[in-house]
């Protein structure tokens, strides 16, 4: 009797001791015709569900859109204060439904007055006036939009404007042509990747529930937002939209656990019309990237890995310590068993002293041992920048001299 406690003791604790609600990836089944999940700063895919497969996006594209005019802004081309003067094709997407119609009493507006606009408000009328501003021409811009892709190792996309309406919308003709911009949740999910680390300023506009446009209060039809119904805390963008063809999509960014995640979901199945649906869908989904992933660090700023060391030429020391440039994490899921590869790479086999001390050395590369699907974004596994740990200075001239004389018999007698 004893033994028959003891072991059903045992096997209380044992069945106790494992994680509650995990869900595999495959046992995450989202009301979406295509979704992604990936970490933000590394590109690691948390999930994915025929995430490669071009869809009609609608205004999920102005996600490019934008990065180009923050683009544009970087490259002094723009400013927030520069004046903009409204095109007449732009004007009239405002009198549109469905097209982020904002009031708008005035033909001219500052840029800042147009990417709270289109980011907050989702107006069309600032996409394209911004595109014009920046392209010439809205065909001009579609040819930036696809350069850039291009340079992102996204081929063949689809793009024919740059709102992301469809051209039976724009025409206002129910028997015209019906067109509209494609990518996959994928392609999506590598825009939003380079607008959030090259332009992080971004999310001053899209975490914003209301905004004021001249005057005017407009609000952000993300529900995930504070003070929403559907608020999430962490939720700071991005974009929502209904595409004609494809369906309600919605791409969101936010902070959970530790993991900066960029979630994307196209065609969700929304019963009834539920406008709550992409909200509720997208929410599930970042639940299950918490429930089954963390974030593990490497190696901190400035420490080496293990015996992370480059060798140094005619120097007062003959190696330097190789230490991390910036705190380097990874994400990792729950209960894995394999052991990842992690490599320190010399970018060259010896350093010329002097070597002063921050000097780029090398690569910290990490080999995920359990990747899903293609693994990270645009193939590329993390890495970080490992830099010299201090100074190393010139030796004395004449051991300079006699290590120029030993290295000469060496290699040429």
């Amino acid at each position: 009797m004893k033994k028959f406690f003891l072991s059903f003791l045992t096997c209380i604790i044992l069945l106790c001791s494992f994680p509650t609600q995990m869900i595999l990836a495959d046992e995450l089944d989202l009301p979406a015709k295509s979704a992604i999940a990936v970490e933000a700063d590394t590109g690691k895919i948390l999930y994915e569900k025929d995430s490669e497969k071009k869809r009609d996006v609608g205004g999920l594209s102005t996600l490019l859109t934008t990065y180009l005019i923050f683009e544009a802004i970087h490259d002094k081309k723009l400013s927030l204060k520069d004046s903009v003067k409204l095109s007449e094709e732009a004007l009239a997407l405002n009198d549109i439904e469905g097209a982020g119609t904002i009031p708008m009493e005035s033909n001219q507006y500052t840029v800042d007055q147009l990417l709270t606009a289109l980011l907050v408000g989702n107006s069309s009328t600032a996409a394209l006036a911004l595109a014009e501003k920046i392209g010439g021409s809205e065909k001009g811009f579609v040819e930036k939009m696809k350069q850039k892709l291009s340079t992102w190792g996204i081929r063949s996309p689809h793009l024919i404007n740059a709102t992301g309406l469809n051209t039976q919308t724009i025409s206002g003709n129910p028997e015209g042509k019906a067109d509209e911009n494609q990518l996959s949740a994928y392609d999506i999910a590598v825009i939003a990747k380079h607008l959030l680390q090259d332009f992080p300023e971004v999310t001053q506009y899209t975490s914003k529930p209301t905004a004021l446009f001249s005057q005017t209060q407009i609000e952000n039809p993300n529900l995930m937002l504070e003070g929403m119904p559907n608020y999430r805390s962490g939720v700071d963008g991005l974009r929502v939209s209904n595409s004609t063809k494809g369906g309600i999509t919605f791409a969101a960014s936010t902070t959970q656990n530790g993991i900066h995640m960029i979630t994307v979901v196209l065609g969700v199945e929304a019963v009834d019309g539920d406008p709550y649906a992409r909200f509720v869908t997208t929410s599930s989904l970042m639940n299950y990237v918490v429930r089954t992933f963390y974030s593990s660090i490497v190696v901190k700023k400035g420490d080496p890995y293990g015996n992370s060391k480059v060798s140094i030429m005619d120097g007062k020391a003959q190696s330097v310590s190789a230490v991390a440039k910036k705190d380097f994490y990874v994400v990792e899921k729950q209960g894995n068993q394999t052991e990842a590869k992690i490599r320190f790479k010399s970018n060259q086999s010896q350093f010329k002293a002097p070597v002063k001390s921050g000097t780029d050395v090398g690569l910290l590369q990490y080999s995920d041992p359990e990747k899903i699907g293609r693994g990270y974004l645009e193939d590329q596994e993390p890495t970080v920048e490992m830099v010299a740990e201090k100074n190393v200075e010139k030796s004395f001239f004449l051991k300079v001299w006699w290590n120029k004389f030993v290295r000469y018999v060496n290699e040429k007698l």
